[in-house]
């Protein structure tokens, strides 16, 4: 009988032993910044900067809008990735227009940039004023592969 609570105890001792030795040689490094291009679209997201803010470039055919701090640049974690979003077009009384960033888990491991192809989704969000004209699908959305890298910088 104490042969096995010795033997058990040896067992669950060298497993507890192993486990720091495991997650002290598994180094994650994970980037801060991207910068991504797509059909008509260009993007770059920082997590941080020099402000101590994550900021925002949303580039397109017709306009170019910066956003910076949480309250603008809205992130969101998923199984899927991360989901980064921001508003590109605001009305009053019809809706407004968002795009959203999909930021799959990267690890740059030793390098300090990465490769990267995800999507960009536009998204219409509609709304009216008077309420029977807000039934139905109230969303619409444009899927857009986008290429681009992934960085560790220090900022």
């Amino acid at each position: 009988m104490q042969t096995r609570n010795l033997i058990g105890s040896f067992t669950l001792g060298m497993l507890l032993t192993a486990i720091p030795l495991l997650s002290a040689n598994a180094s994650e490094v994970v980037p801060n910044l991207y910068q991504f291009q797509g059909k008509n679209v260009s993007i770059s997201y920082s997590t941080t900067s020099f402000i101590g803010k994550p900021l925002f470039t949303y580039k397109d055919k017709q306009q170019t809008l910066n956003f910076q701090g949480t309250e603008q640049i809205r992130s969101v974690e998923t199984e899927i990735g991360t989901l980064v979003t921001v508003t590109i077009c605001n009305t009053v009384d019809t809706g407004n227009t968002s795009f959203t960033l999909l930021l799959p888990h990267i690890n740059l491991g030793k390098s300090n940039s990465a490769p990267v192809e995800t999507k960009g989704i536009t998204t219409i969000n509609r709304f009216s004023a008077i309420a029977k004209f807000n039934q139905g699908q109230r969303q619409t959305y444009t899927i857009i592969p986008l290429t681009g890298t992934a960085q560790a910088v220090a900022f």
